[in-house]
């Protein structure tokens, strides 16, 4: 397996920003129907060093990459609608250094993003600055150096840094999507980890596609991964370190082994795995390697998630007759079943804000996707289909990813798994584009936090 690196510093360089509350209001409580109009200004390119790096980098105008980056990103959200660059009155780097607010209202934005990029020492420097038109002032400004090989992540960190001060909530840009990958008849597929920036981009795979692979998850506190993998028909749960490439045997297992998950502080991993017919939730301590199991009961009970603050599990059990989801503390006790709406339930995941549980549900044969409050209570689906599963939080609690199939033929033929995204309002439901067909997804942390 390759070494792969991950880790990017970015220094963030200078910071000036009002400590109130957003100064424009986006209404994330809702689907969005009338997007925010921001204009992004390509970021000002120094001429001097300029075909030197571009060179290397294989780009034609860095400053205009690194702001489609942005544009891409805060239009994907569904909160923003950028604006045709067309349309500017004013230059970029005259924009930069003072906007005449006059003209940016007059194409209707309500906000501006400026920004520079500079060359010194084989570093790259990217200024930025964001600007409220309405009320004709500059309400941040960030600069950030780093190698100019990562100025798509800078793109990213951008847009968390702008997405946060209009939204009022931390972004999601600066993140990335561990999935399966596949190819080939669904009768038989090679499954490959992968791993890609959140909008696609930088796709590089983990495994060769010699083992079956399912389940990757990430930990929380860091880059580090847990999935399930089958080693001479035998299924096995392993550790992976993205950076090193590292990898680990988490331990063997009597029976079958199902859907392994960090816990918060990612010291632990829960999982199920089946001995003697029947499947209960254990948890391994990484460091010591303890075992424990939590429940205790004749049904089935599997796919287990904590919450945020690793004092409750949901998971996903038979023992009403039917699958349905429950909620336990992290020792066991205090069972309770929260579901109670016609269907079949299945892979719970708690959601990174604690206040609601994602799930996937089985009814008069199509799949939803939907969430409820940790209760149980304002149950509400937001996608449905022919077949869709795994859904996965963003780390700021906002959209999920998950993956859908569509029909195949008798012979196997036609058949195909893509990745798709949906906000928590039920909006803004798109595909995720892989390179190949994909499945299982599971989302990181901020790299920037």
């Amino acid at each position: 397996m390759k070494k792969i690196s991950y880790f990017i510093y970015i220094f963030v360089l200078i910071f000036y920003a009002e400590k109130s509350k957003a100064l424009i209001e986006v209404d994330i409580t809702r689907g969005n129907l009338n997007p925010l109009p921001v204009a992004v200004s390509p970021l000002y390119l120094e001429k001097e060093s300029k075909s030197k790096f571009e060179e290397k980098l294989n780009l034609k105008d860095l400053g205009q990459e690194i702001s489609k980056v942005v544009e891409n990103n805060l239009k994907q959200s569904g909160l923003f609608n950028p604006l045709d660059k067309d349309a500017f009155l004013q230059k970029p780097d005259i924009a930069h250094v003072k906007p005449r607010f006059e003209d940016w209202a007059l194409i209707k934005a309500q906000a501006l993003i400026t920004g520079e990029v500079k060359f010194t020492d084989e570093k790259l420097r990217v200024e930025f600055r964001l600007w409220d038109i309405l009320a004709g002032k500059e309400i941040m400004a960030l600069a950030f150096t780093t190698v100019p090989e990562n100025w798509r992540r800078v793109g990213h960190i951008i847009t968390d840094k702008v997405y946060e001060r209009l939204t009022g909530e931390k972004g999601y840009f600066d993140t990335r999507i561990i999935y399966v990958a596949e190819e080939g008849l669904k009768t038989s597929r090679i499954k490959k980890l992968a791993i890609m920036d959140q909008d696609g981009f930088n796709t590089k795979y983990l495994t060769l596609g010699n083992e079956l692979v399912l389940t990757p998850r990430f930990n929380p506190t860091n880059q580090m991964v847990t999935y399930l993998s089958y080693f001479k028909n035998l299924p096995r749960v392993y550790l992976l370190d993205i950076e090193t490439g590292v990898q680990e045997v988490v331990g063997d297992f009597p029976g079958m082994t199902f859907a392994p998950r960090f816990s918060p502080d990612g010291k632990k991993i829960i999982m199920s795995f089946a001995k003697d017919g029947n499947s209960e939730i254990y948890t391994m301590d990484l460091e010591s390697r303890v075992v424990e199991k939590i429940t205790n009961h004749p049904s089935i009970d599997t796919s287990p998630s904590y919450s945020p603050d690793g004092k409750f599990i949901c998971f996903n059990s038979d023992r009403s007759g039917f699958q349905q989801i429950y909620v336990m503390r992290s020792d066991g006790s205090k069972v309770k079943r929260i579901s109670f709406g016609n269907g079949l339930y299945g892979t719970p995941v708690w959601s990174p804000r604690g206040d609601l549980i994602a799930f996937t549900k089985l009814h008069k044969g199509k799949f939803y996707i939907g969430v409820m409050r940790t209760d149980g209570t304002g149950e509400r689906l937001l996608t449905e289909n022919y077949y869709q599963e795994a859904p996965s939080w963003s780390p700021n609690g906002r959209v999920l990813i998950f993956y859908r199939e569509t029909k195949s033929d008798s012979a196997g033929k036609g058949f195909s798994a893509k990745l798709w995204s949906i906000d928590l309002t039920g909006y803004n439901e798109r595909m995720v584009d892989t390179e190949t067909d994909a499945s299982d997804p599971s989302w990181s942390s901020l790299l920037s936090d």
